[in-house]
């Protein structure tokens, strides 16, 4: 006579398996706020023309597929597009090269010379992800270091810890000029 091999009751395993699953999805944080920030302008209507642009007023920022950076011409580095958009940005001497600032009556502000400029980003088709970061990353930095230097200087803190109405200020003061292009060729005509 065959003797019988003893076995495990198995048969509630797999409702503790889903059990334990459940629980960790459920107190386990999922990082969802990845990504870059950026509030889109309406769209224009179809029979409005997009507003004109003067050459002075524009910070050029192309990145090859070899991820070189030119900007306004020249080549560069990523650690010193921040400082260079910041220089362009502000134009602390008002040179003819760099853009226009048209005064404005800010509320909680006051007047305040606002700058023309427009960031001009476009990219290759080859420019690696990180790259493409790494310039995104310079440009949000380079505004929110001046928005910070006027929040100290006006309102003797940082920007962070500014209340509604004082943000928006300083946002209406130095707004976020970033014009993004489809992504081409560079060099391609």
């Amino acid at each position: 006579m065959a003797r019988k091999t003893p076995g495990l009751n198995t048969s509630s395993m797999s409702d503790i398996s889903f059990l334990l699953l459940a629980f960790f999805l459920m107190v386990s944080n999922i990082n969802t706020d990845m990504g870059i920030a950026r509030r889109l302008p309406p769209p224009l209507p179809d029979n409005v023309d997009p507003p004109y642009v003067k050459h002075r007023n524009i910070f050029t920022v192309l990145v090859n597929k070899d991820d070189r950076l030119l900007y306004n011409n020249e080549y560069g580095r990523i650690s010193d597009l921040k400082d260079r958009v910041k220089e362009f940005l502000g134009n602390p001497d008002n040179l003819p090269n760099l853009p226009e600032k048209t005064p404005v009556d800010i509320p909680g502000l006051g007047m305040y010379e606002v700058s023309k400029g427009v960031i001009s980003l476009r990219n290759d088709r080859g420019t690696s992800y990180d790259m493409y970061l790494q310039v995104q990353n310079e440009l949000t930095a380079a505004i929110n270091e001046m928005r910070d230097e006027l929040a100290t200087t006006r309102f003797g803190k940082h920007y962070s810890d500014l209340n509604k109405e004082q943000h928006k200020a300083i946002e209406m003061a130095i707004p976020v000029a970033i014009s993004e292009a489809e992504p081409t060729k560079i060099g391609a005509k």
